[in-house]
Parts: structure tokens; C-alpha cells; sequence
């Protein structure tokens, strides 16, 4: 029987695989819609209305870190306990909980990077209505109202931020099951217990409410109302799928309404506009962790990923909220400004309508608790600075992964692989990763190689350290299940897997076939899963080999939702309450072997597919299984735009497409758009046809060559960008309305981009395209085209003509952007190369810009070894200071070219170094573009230096 399980293995998967590709197409029967999702059916049946939930005024206890306030549901007198704290940085949080629940219920660890700070609240004033609060900014309060409850917060009197003003607070209580031998003996001694009680009492005793405890026969007793013909609450099934239950409903709900914003933005992932959209007539947006094959776009169904986190935008103020819970969940948005035209709203001012723009937003998880933080701005980067002081900022990667990534499932051997990196050098076209998928292991066996396609793998390796050149190898979460294969027997032996709900093992099918899977939200599991990436664990592996993270949602073949059971067990949790952070859980394991393999020096480099809020500490994510399709390209700037928001700036999407295969021309349109985001990485299905970059005629490969190269120019700006992203949590690649928060605009736009402030990049995603209009933002800013030095005024639509050579990139006047232009194969061949300084004034004839440089791939930047100048243009004078005196580091790089835009005639250039030394500089100037060129000034690209046009 098991040799016939194992013939019949590779078929098995080969029909699953089928089924789940739905021949190229998502199969929407396989994921739950919210009337298909018990939870969510049942909350959003709640309809806004007066609160059934009041505050309880006198257990009201205020100390120095927080306030503590007991809330009751008059319609089955559960007791919630509130938890309110004022937090540093201009936050503030709040939590509710069951007073007693039957258990604990999940609260989220590992996300937060330390417990947050705390401010004192101070009691304004008090009376029998609620409790007005200082949150310590000037004017900025928090209201607390008693009956019903509601909690809005203030500046000066305007309303911010309102909690359950419409009254969809929901709090499903933790209960015992009806049907169940100790509900039965329970209450029948509470039954005495109440005969008892009324034989003592007082029938004229005033509020006995006020003194009724929440004790576990109450709650199953007084909800019995609430379980009357409501399917799902105990047990739900999903297809041929069944959901025990063994705890009943335990979902959570509260709604916020955001007064005068009529733009959100966030909660990744969804292959959709960057403006989320109201939900009204459709389905809420679901945060819930899965592996779709080849997904639909514009929809609002989940992805690979999740990140709780809402950002509210309008031209005053921006804030944020951050909804800590790890259970799947449903976020309804609606407006009162939906569907109104442009004429509409028009007709609305000349008509003197008085109605203020408003966006309500609904949150509903499945389990856990109530736990949201409120991030008040009030500016963009204010938003960015506060989410990344609880989730903390984007891992600080190796500059070789800024580089080209060249990928396939998969490449078939060493041969191949060989192959390929000759490929790229006969061709002239830098990269600095080749990728391995599934196929490189001995059987779907990770942390091994197959013994005879990839025989001699640290030969493979040094071949390619030799050019110095990387390479990464996939390790998927899902370890077959084989007696013979070390990975397993350990884990077993150690009793490191999830377990299914009768205490099993929890077994499913995925590339292996049978595979178990380790239980990583175990801190000790997650040790030991490290420790094999040590050199004498995963054999044939040296230190340019980086990791790989795929099919972490988790994906389960023959699960439902080709997810894990969620009454499968992680300890004392089930897999409902951390369905979300599992795929987290997996990344940080991975990166931490990979730091630890190094004795904690160097960086490590991980991929991750399935993500959660905290991921960004961890490494890089990708937007999974895209097709070859023009939308598929569109859809890719909006979903790294959204993941930048939430914190996670290194994102990218799969270069031409992972199913089908591309035309020429949307290949070209690919790589010329990917080479501006932030990972830029070619990957494809096994059954596309090969397409490396040489494969597609001599012209398209020069015009691929010439995208790529454009990417390796720019890697010092790229790698200064993700050092300030890992210093504060500023997002790399930006919607244009973080640079420019007054434009309306600017508040839609999601086909064009900044990378940082200073680049702005609008790709050409149309088949076919002759044009493309770009809007240029900034009324008194000036944009130069990066390949023309064409001068453009801000604040305007510009039509460009484009040719299949057209990349539309534009700096912007008032900075300084360095680059390498003598591309070579890698980054690393370039780490001592000259930089060209591009000076792009502004209408003050002004400019500034920073140059940060360091070793590129260790930890020891944090021990002050680097490098990071403040380049300056004022007063003709083009100067460099060190912004960390403090820091040591050397570099042989030196200043080769600066190229000034929208300059005049100097008559002559002097450069002043450190030793006071000036020596004249030859220069250029084109006076029908306003560029003057100064060539080989010489400084050290480390030193102050100042360069005077006189």
C-alpha cells in the first residue's frame, strides 16, 4: 500500500494542481464569500443602530498608564472591560475583553516590537453622561459617552475619530454549548443558586444589574436569544470541509467613523486599486491568509497576505488605524459620498449642502480580542513614524538584492543553471540572484538536493561567488512526511507539529504529497528550524545562498480554502486565532538561520509570500501568482504602493507574469516597469515557455538590457532609500499624495509613483501605447526627464509620446540623486566605482540630496561603520557634509561627473577638498537644455568637498 501511495503520489498532486489552476483561472468556489463565512454572515446582519452596550461609569479607574472601564450589553448583561491608553508618539489604544471570560482568549504576540510606551491620561471632566479626557496635545481630547457607549476623540471641535457612533460593537462572549453534559449540570445549580437568591432579595433591591456577574451559566443562559436558528455558531461547513468548533461564536466587530475623509487606503493584500473602495453592494474586503492560484483583480477576496492596518487621508490630516488581531477578517467600507459624480459634489456646494464628507469603516474578526491602535498623525510621515514604532521598519537589506533576480520553476539542473549565468554575460545584462524553485530538492525534501540534477551544489555555488553573483533555494514550510528523511523524524521526534483537532498530527497534501507542519508559532520550534540553516545542517550551502519562503499562508491542497483546518491546534490555540501570522512566523524563522548560520553578521536575504503586520522586519515579500496579462502589470504598482503603506517597502511583482507567457511587447513593458519598483525579479510558471531576457530578438533584448542597466545606474539611490526606510519607517516607493497631502489630485492616482520624493516614475502598462499622460504634482515645482533633461513645470498633465524604448522618469527640481554608470555584471563588481551626482535645481535655484554607503551586506553599519552625506546646492555652490561625525568608514568610490539641471553659464569651476586645496574643474555646458556637465572633479566620495560656479 505505501509504494502504491507513493506511485500514486506525483498523479494526486498533478490533479490537484489542476483543480486549483482552474486551467489558468481562479476558481472562486473554492474561497468563502461573507454570506459562506458564518462570522461574518452573522455580524454584518447587524444593521447600525443605538448600542446595545453602555460604560458602567463607576468601575471607571484612572491611573497613570491607563483607564479601566466596564462595559455592559443590556441585552444579555455580559460585562466587556475596556482598557484605554494614551501612548507616546501621539497614539492612542484601545482593548476590550470579556471581564471573565470562560477562557483566555488570543491576544497577538510577537508583533509589536516592544510593549508600547505610555502617557498619562488627565480627567477633564465627569458627569453621569461620560468622561471627557486629555490626550496631552494642545486641545486634542478623547469623549468618552456612557449610554450608549461611544468613544470619540477630538481637536479642538473638530471630531477626528469616532468608536461605535453607529453602534456595531459586537463581542461575541465565549459560552458553553447547550447540548453539553457541564452546561446541563451548570446550570442546573445556577437555576438553584437563582431560586435561592430570590427567596433573600429584595424585590424592591435598585440596579441588581449593577452586580450581576458575567459568571459561565449566565452568559450560556441569558444568550439564549441570541443562538435561536443562527447556523454556524458551533459548527460550519464549507464545502466537503466540516469546522468543529469547539468554542462556539467568539467573533468581534467595532465600527469607526472618520468625518471628512473621503480616502482610505491599506489593508493589504487585494489586487486592487491603491483608493480602497466602498463595500456597499458587495462583499467586504477579507484579510485571511490563502494560496489563490492566479487571482482575479479588482475584487476585494484575499490573498497571500495581511496587514490590519487603514490609513485615512484628506488635505488637514492623515491617520491610521491598526487593528492587532490575527483571526480571519471582514472590513466593510461605506461613505456618504460614494457614487456621487464630480457634478454631484458641485451641485452640492453651489446648493449650500451642508453634509460633511464621512467614511464609516466596519472591522470583523472571527476570535481573539478587541486590541486597535489609533495613529493620529497628523502627516503622512507622522503615520509612518508611529506604525513603525509598534510593528518596528523595514529590514535593512544586502545592496546585491536591489540588484536583477533571475528566476524560473524551475531550472533543471547545474547545467542549466550554468547556462543561464553565461546567458547573462554574453549578453551584457547585469543580475546578482539566480533562483531555484521546488524542483531543485531530492523529492519535494527541502534542505536537500536532488543527488543527481544538483549533485555538486557548492560547485555550483562557488562558480558563481566567483563573479560574484548569489544565489537563493526555496524552503517551504509543508516537510513530507518520509521515515527516511531527517527533517521529518526531528521534528516528530520533538513534537514540533500543528497538531489536528483529536491531538493528531495534522497531516495534509501539499508539493511532497503527505506533509506535516511544523508548529511555528512554538518559540522553540522556531529555534530549531533556524539551526538548519547552519553550513554542517543544510549540506552544500555556503553564504551566497539566500532563502526562499513560498506556500506559507499555509497552502493545503486538500484543505478548505487550500488552507489549514482552523480547528487544527498550536498548543492551547486553535489555527483560527493565528491563522494570519503563521506565514510570519515561518519568514522570521527563516531569517533568523540565515543571520545566525553567519555568527550574526550578515544580512540575510528571505522571500516571503504569506505576510502579516511585522513582516517588514523580516525581508521581502512578492505579489504571488500573477498571470502574463497587461492588468496584471497595471495591478502590480497599486499593491506595492498599499504594502508600503502598511510598512513593507520591498515588494515586487513577478516580471512578465508567472502563468502564460508573454508577447514580446509586454515583456519589455515589464522589466521597464519592474526595474522601478522595489524587488525586481523575473519568474514563470513550468509550463511557460523560456523566457530569459535574450529569448525575444536582438532589439527587445537591447531594450531589456537597457531597463536593467537603468536599474543598476540607480542602486546607490535605492540602497540610501532603504536605509532611511529601515531608519523611520518611510515607505521607498510612494503614492504621489504622501509627497503632496494638500492635492486632492494626487489622492487617486495610483499608475504612476515616487520612488522616494525625488523620482517620479509613470510606466507605460498600455498594449500598444503611442503616449502617456503623466501628472507632474507640486504647483511650484519643476520636473526634469531623467533621459531628455527636458524642464516641465509641476501641477499639470503631460502628454509624452512614447516609443518601445520609452521609460516616463522624472526628477524633481530641488534634488540630488547619485549614481554608478559603469554598469557591470553584479553590484558587488561595482561597490568601488565612481558616482555621478545629478543636480536637479529648483525655481530658488537650490537643491539637496544624501549619500549613504557601507559595506553593503553586514550588520556593522549599526556599530557607526558608514558613510552618510548631505549634499547641498546653494549660492552656486555644490557642496558635501557629513551628517554622521560620529561614523567611520572608508571608501575608494570618488566623484566622477556632476551633472547640473537647469543651470547657467559658469565662467569657470573650482573645487575646494578636506586638505583646503582648489583645483579647476572642466566642464560643459548645453545651453539649449540648461546642462552644464563637470567632469572628473575628483573628490573622494566620503570627504567634504565644495564645488563653486563663479
Amino acid at each position: 500500500m505505501a509504494a502504491f501511495t507513493e506511485r500514486m503520489a506525483p498523479v494526486l498532486l498533478l490533479w490537484l494542481a489542476v483543480c486549483l489552476s482552474g486551467a489558468w483561472a481562479v476558481d472562486r468556489g473554492n474561497f468563502k464569500t461573507c454570506d459562506q463565512s458564518a462570522f461574518c454572515k452573522r455580524q454584518r446582519a447587524l444593521k447600525p443602530a443605538e448600542s446595545p452596550y453602555r460604560a458602567l461609569l463607576e468601575t471607571m479607574e484612572l491611573t497613570n498608564t491607563k483607564l479601566t472601564l466596564q462595559l455592559i450589553n443590556d441585552n444579555n448583561k455580559v460585562r466587556l472591560l475596556l482598557e484605554l491608553y494614551r501612548l507616546q508618539g501621539n497614539m492612542t489604544r484601545v482593548k476590550i475583553n470579556e471581564l471573565k471570560p470562560l477562557k483566555p482568549r488570543y491576544e497577538v504576540p510577537d508583533v509589536l516590537i516592544r510593549e508600547p510606551p505610555t502617557e498619562p491620561l488627565s480627567l477633564l471632566s465627569q458627569d453621569e453622561n461620560g468622561v471627557v479626557l486629555s490626550l496631552g496635545a494642545e486641545s486634542q481630547r478623547v469623549i468618552v459617552s456612557a449610554r450608549p457607549f461611544r468613544l470619540d476623540i477630538m481637536e479642538g471641535r473638530e471630531v477626528v475619530m469616532s468608536l461605535n457612533s453607529r453602534g456595531l460593537l459586537a463581542f461575541e462572549h465565549l459560552r458553553m454549548r447547550k447540548d453539553t453534559f457541564s452546561y446541563k449540570v451548570t446550570s442546573t445549580v445556577a437555576s438553584v443558586w437563582d431560586n435561592i437568591k430570590r427567596v433573600f432579595t429584595s424585590q424592591t433591591e435598585p440596579e441588581v444589574e449593577k452586580n450581576e456577574e458575567a459568571d459561565p451559566a449566565n452568559q450560556a443562559e441569558t444568550a439564549k436569544d441570541e443562538d435561536k436558528a443562527v447556523d454556524g455558531m458551533w459548527e460550519e461547513t464549507f464545502k466537503s470541509h466540516s469546522d468543529s468548533k469547539p468554542n462556539g461564536p467568539s467573533a468581534v466587530s467595532l465600527d469607526f467613523s472618520l468625518p471628512g475623509v473621503e480616502h482610505v487606503y491599506g489593508i493589504p493584500e487585494h489586487a486592487d486599486d491603491l483608493r480602497l473602495k466602498t463595500t456597499d453592494n458587495g462583499d467586504p474586503y477579507r484579510l485571511y491568509n490563502l494560496d489563490v492560484f492566479q487571482y482575479e483583480l479588482y475584487n476585494p477576496m484575499a490573498l497571500y497576505g495581511a496587514v490590519p492596518v487603514m490609513l485615512a487621508h484628506n488635505t488637514h490630516r492623515t491617520t491610521g488605524i491598526f487593528w492587532l488581531n490575527a483571526a480571519e477578517t471582514w472590513v466593510d467600507i461605506s461613505s456618504n459620498t460614494a457614487g456621487k459624480t464630480v457634478f454631484g459634489k458641485m451641485l452640492d456646494y453651489v446648493q449650500g449642502s451642508s453634509e460633511t464628507p464621512q467614511t464609516d469603516v466596519r472591522w470583523i474578526s472571527e476570535s481573539g480580542i478587541i486590541d486597535v491602535f489609533i495613529m493620529l498623525g497628523p502627516t503622512p510621515t507622522d503615520v509612518f513614524a508611529q506604525y513603525a514604532s509598534l510593528t518596528g521598519t523595514q529590514s535593512f537589506p544586502p545592496l546585491a538584492s536591489l540588484g536583477y533576480h533571475q528566476c524560473r520553476w524551475n531550472y533543471n539542473d547545474q547545467e542549466d543553471v550554468r547556462s543561464v549565468d553565461a546567458g547573462f554575460d554574453e549578453h551584457d545584462i547585469p543580475y546578482d540572484f539566480i533562483w531555484l524553485d521546488i524542483e531543485h530538492t531530492d523529492g519535494k525534501r527541502y534542505f536537500t538536493w536532488d543527488p543527481h540534477k544538483f549533485a555538486t551544489p557548492k560547485e555550483m555555488l562557488q562558480g558563481l561567488k566567483d563573479k560574484k553573483r548569489k544565489m537563493v533555494a526555496i524552503v517551504d514550510p509543508h516537510i513530507k512526511v518520509d521515515s527516511n528523511y531527517k527533517i521529518h523524524n526531528e521534528i516528530r521526534s520533538r513534537d514540533f507539529y500543528v497538531k489536528n483537532k483529536d491531538g493528531g498530527d495534522y497531516e495534509g497534501w501539499c508539493w511532497p504529497g503527505n506533509a506535516g507542519y511544523p508548529d511555528f508559532t512554538r518559540a522553540d520550534m522556531r529555534d530549531w528550524w533556524a539551526s538548519m540553516f547552519a553550513y554542517d545542517q543544510y549540506e552544500g550551502t555556503m553564504d551566497n545562498l539566500h532563502t526562499w519562503n513560498d506556500m506559507n499562508e499555509p497552502s493545503v491542497f486538500n484543505g478548505p480554502e487550500v488552507t489549514m483546518h482552523k480547528d487544527a491546534m498550536h498548543g492551547d490555540w486553535e489555527h483560527r486565532d493565528v491563522h494570519n501570522i503563521y506565514g510570519l512566523y515561518v519568514h522570521r524563522a527563516t531569517a533568523e538561520g540565515l543571520i545566525q548560520r553567519s555568527g550574526g553578521t550578515e544580512r540575510p536575504f528571505v522571500l516571503t509570500r504569506a505576510f502579516f503586520a511585522g513582516s517588514q522586519r523580516y525581508g521581502a515579500v512578492w505579489t504571488g501568482d500573477n498571470a502574463a496579462e497587461w492588468d496584471h502589470l497595471k495591478i502590480s504598482i497599486p499593491m506595492c504602493l498599499s504594502l508600503g503603506l502598511v510598512g513593507i517597502s520591498f515588494c515586487g511583482a513577478d516580471v512578465g507574469g508567472f502563468f502564460k507567457s508573454p508577447g514580446a511587447e509586454l515583456l519589455v513593458r515589464w522589466y521597464q516597469t519592474g526595474a522601478y519598483q522595489p524587488f525586481f525579479r523575473a519568474h514563470a510558471h513550468m509550463d511557460t515557455a523560456r523566457r530569459e531576457p535574450w529569448l525575444f530578438g536582438p532589439e527587445n533584448t537591447a531594450l531589456i538590457r537597457e531597463a536593467v542597466r537603468q536599474r543598476y545606474t540607480l542602486l546607490p539611490y535605492w540602497y540610501q532609500l532603504f536605509y532611511q526606510a529601515h531608519r523611520t519607517g518611510y515607505p521607498v516607493m510612494r503614492p504621489l499624495w504622501v509627497e503632496y497631502p494638500q492635492d486632492p489630485a494626487t489622492f487617486a492616482v495610483d499608475n504612476e509613483f515616487l520612488i522616494g520624493k525625488d523620482l517620479l516614475v509613470h510606466p507605460v502598462t498600455e498594449e500598444g501605447a503611442r503616449g502617456v499622460t503623466a501628472f507632474l504634482p507640486g504647483k511650484h515645482e519643476v520636473w526634469f526627464d531623467v533621459h531628455t533633461f527636458q524642464k516641465h513645470n509641476g501641477a499639470q498633465n503631460l502628454y509624452i509620446p512614447v516609443t518601445m524604448s520609452s521609460i516616463p522618469v522624472f526628477q524633481r527640481g530641488g534634488s540630488i540623486i547619485p549614481r554608478k554608470l559603469r554598469v557591470r555584471r553584479s553590484s558587488l563588481c561595482m561597490e568601488d566605482d565612481p558616482y555621478t551626482l545629478y543636480v536637479a535645481l529648483n525655481v530658488q535655484r537650490t537643491a539637496e540630496g544624501e549619500l549613504y554607503i557601507d559595506d553593503g551586506h553586514t550588520f556593522n553599519y549599526e556599530k557607526k561603520e558608514f558613510i552618510h552625506r548631505r549634499l547641498s546646492f546653494i549660492n552656486n555652490s555644490l557642496s558635501s557634509v557629513n551628517l554622521a561625525p560620529d561614523a567611520q568608514f572608508t571608501t575608494a568610490s570618488w566623484i566622477e561627473r556632476i551633472v547640473i539641471l537647469g543651470a547657467s553659464k559658469p565662467s569657470k569651476v573650482i573645487v575646494k577638498t578636506t586638505d583646503g586645496q582648489e583645483s579647476p574643474v572642466e566642464f560643459e555646458f548645453d545651453a539649449s537644455m540648461s546642462v552644464l556637465t563637470l567632469r572628473k572633479p575628483g573628490m573622494n566620495a566620503g570627504e567634504d568637498w565644495t564645488v563653486t560656479l563663479q
